[in-house]
């Protein structure tokens, strides 16, 4: 029987390793990181979403917070609600802790899921703080920090996500709050997309990315254009993975580089078109991209 060369085994080794290295609330994945769909591309309800992701080979779905029957169901077919996303405003004078949000959390209690927190404004006394204004931590840290012990009392973690626009809008912001919470369920997110928008294709990934990786919980991908991203609408920052002239295969490289080796979601807001080809088009892509 003639033994493959190093060569062969090198990358199907390299991948064994880091499904290892996951979690015990993570799939585990023979071949290489999980792989979820945004439910801004999956959209509908369970009895829909479901069967399209487990029939395309997504591990599970980022949806929305408090979702609880979609996550139930996708657990019934073995998949995951890896996330649910949420936009947050923090006022100084007003409680985090609402019962609108309590609902969300307790409805994602049992899960093994993570509360995705955009944060979009954050002000004091009627006066907002300006983006990524570290002035405003003053304000956010123990609102998140209320958050956070009532969400971890129910199983369920924060991982915050920078966004566009918004005061969290860069993963370095996502990173200081982090590390002002001092708590292990409390992490941060790397959006592709909003990265390119805010900090342009020219900047290197690779030190946010190691100063990120101990907090880092996620990862987003889809494909995308290189040149003056900062000037460039969602159209063209966000397309399916198998599209774009930006090269996402050598971020993922870096991304592995680091040391991460967590779950990696798929973008697709905004994409028009059938979403059951974008989906089966961008796992094909995936697939090629990870060796499989």
């Amino acid at each position: 029987m003639k033994i493959p060369s190093l060569a062969v085994l090198a990358p199907i080794l390299m991948w064994i390793g880091i499904a290892a290295s996951y979690g015990d609330d993570q799939p585990k994945i023979s071949s290489r990181p999980a792989f979820f769909a945004m439910d801004t591309i999956a959209r509908g309800q369970p009895d829909t979403v479901v069967p399209l992701l487990k029939d395309l080979g997504y591990d599970g779905l980022g949806g929305t917070a408090g979702d609880g029957s979609m996550a139930s169901a996708l657990e019934a077919a073995g998949l995951k609600f890896f996330n649910g996303y949420i936009t947050l405003q923090i006022h100084g004078g007003q409680p985090i802790l609402t019962d609108e949000m309590r609902a969300k959390i307790d409805a994602m209690a049992g899960h093994q899921t993570t509360l995705w927190a955009a944060i979009s404004k954050v002000d004091k006394a009627g006066q907002p703080f300006k983006k990524s204004d570290v002035a405003g931590d003053e304000v956010a840290v123990p609102k998140l920090l209320e958050l956070a012990e009532y969400a971890g009392a129910h199983g369920v973690k924060i991982a915050l996500y920078p966004h566009t626009g918004s005061w969290l809008e860069r993963v370095e912001d996502a990173i200081r709050l982090a590390g002002k919470l001092h708590r292990d369920d409390v992490g941060v997110t790397f959006n592709l997309c909003h990265w390119l928008k805010v900090e342009g294709p020219e900047r290197d990934p690779v030190p946010v990315l190691k100063e990120a990786l101990p907090k880092l919980m996620f990862v987003t991908i889809n494909g995308a254009d290189t040149g003056d991203t900062k000037a460039m609408g969602w159209d063209r920052l966000i397309q399916p993975l198998d599209n774009g002239s930006y090269d996402v295969a050598a971020f993922l490289k870096k991304v592995r580089d680091v040391g991460y080796a967590g779950p990696i979601g798929f973008q697709g807001y905004g994409l028009k078109g059938d979403e059951r080809e974008i989906l089966r088009r961008t796992m094909a892509a995936w697939r090629k991209m990870t060796g499989e």
